[in-house]
């Protein structure tokens, strides 16, 4: 199998200032990101309780929680260095049975995580196990996304399919994150970044330069794939992903 060209940025919080500018850089550039922040920002404001992050990575959203309303608890798999995410102050499991009893967790979050779960229905089966009734859950996944993580990239998931996966919860909305217009720029910047960002191994000096060319406009481009998501600028059955905000 072709080893993978341009492998995701891992998603790191954004402690101290130069973490803070990186952070806020990438939301700026980075249109799934930026949509999916924005999903948990606006969620955050009112969360109250005990919070199981699933597959946390870097816990790069919880500083959006406040820590007199929220216990954060972040879990990902043993191997999550195969996803580039080393994090000490997370519990660790096996992919499958959550170390948590029944009915525990107030609020349960996992962000672009199920595209990557073979079985994704037993996993959310265990989220449901471990979450007290009217518990909330915020889940996203991607759409419109490049085949990444390789190979541990499994699935991309409709909202008929999203419907019926999460069907055991009360109540299920489904959002779409952003529209075609929207992804047809997020690919426009995914290209950018990976001819500027050549490795070595891959450096071709034709499109490097033609990246770089670009880069001016760069800044106009993302902000139009800003307003394309503030102003629903195209079609939402084409989006960069969806969010799903669950009730058990």
């Amino acid at each position: 199998m072709e080893s993978e060209k341009f492998r995701p940025i891992a998603l790191i919080a954004p402690d101290g200032l130069i973490g803070k500018l990186k952070f806020f850089a990438r939301l700026a550039l980075d249109l799934q990101v930026a949509t999916v922040y924005e999903s948990i920002q606006e969620k955050a404001r009112s969360a109250t309780g005990i919070m199981l992050d699933v597959g946390c990575g870097a816990s790069p959203y919880r500083f959006l929680f406040s820590p007199e309303k929220i216990k954060y608890v972040g879990l990902d798999i043993i191997d999550a260095d195969k996803f580039d995410y080393i994090n000490s102050e997370i519990i660790h499991f096996n992919g499958e049975t959550i170390p948590f009893s029944d009915a525990y967790f107030d609020m349960v979050l996992c962000t672009e995580v199920l595209e990557h779960v073979q079985d994704y229905q037993s996993l959310i089966e265990e989220i449901y196990r471990v979450m007290k009734p009217g518990g909330k859950l915020l889940v996203t996944v991607p759409w419109s996304a490049r085949y990444h993580y390789i190979p541990f990239d499994f699935f991309r998931f409709t909202p008929s399919s999203l419907h019926h996966m999460f069907n055991n919860f009360q109540h299920v909305e489904i959002a779409p994150r952003g529209t075609d217009v929207t992804s047809i720029i997020a690919k426009m910047l995914v290209i950018w970044f990976r001819n500027i960002f050549q490795t070595r191994k891959n450096l071709n000096l034709l499109t490097l330069f033609l990246a770089a060319a670009c880069t001016p406009i760069v800044p106009i481009i993302a902000g139009c794939g800003h307003l394309s998501v503030r102003w629903k600028i195209g079609s939402q059955e084409d989006p960069l992903g969806y969010t799903i905000f669950a009730v058990k």
